[in-house]
């Protein structure tokens, strides 16, 4: 399990994980939409209380409009697979 605390504005690339991701929305407003590009007009979005799945292998992508904090729990190890690997941040 990790918490992400997030400013608004944040994204997260196209990316996917090799077991199921949950998420929880603690608060603020998350938005998630699935494929293998960053598109907002395919996303939901998830305010406190909010729960979505990202299933193992599915590509998706993120962002939040306002100052967000995330609970994500799954089985470990946690890892992340971006579809374009120059969207890696810890690349940067």
């Amino acid at each position: 399990m990790l918490r992400l605390k997030t400013p608004a504005g944040y994204k997260i690339a196209a990316h996917s994980h090799p077991t199921a991701e949950y998420i929880t929305v603690l608060s603020g407003n998350f938005h998630i939409g699935m494929g293998d590009k960053f598109d907002e007009a395919k996303g939901i979005e998830l305010t406190a209380g909010g729960f979505g799945v990202a299933p193992a292998g599915m590509n998706h992508f993120a962002w939040m409009t306002s100052e967000t904090i995330i609970q994500v729990h799954g089985n470990g190890p946690f890892t992340i697979n971006y579809v374009n690997p120059a969207d890696d941040p810890s690349k940067k």
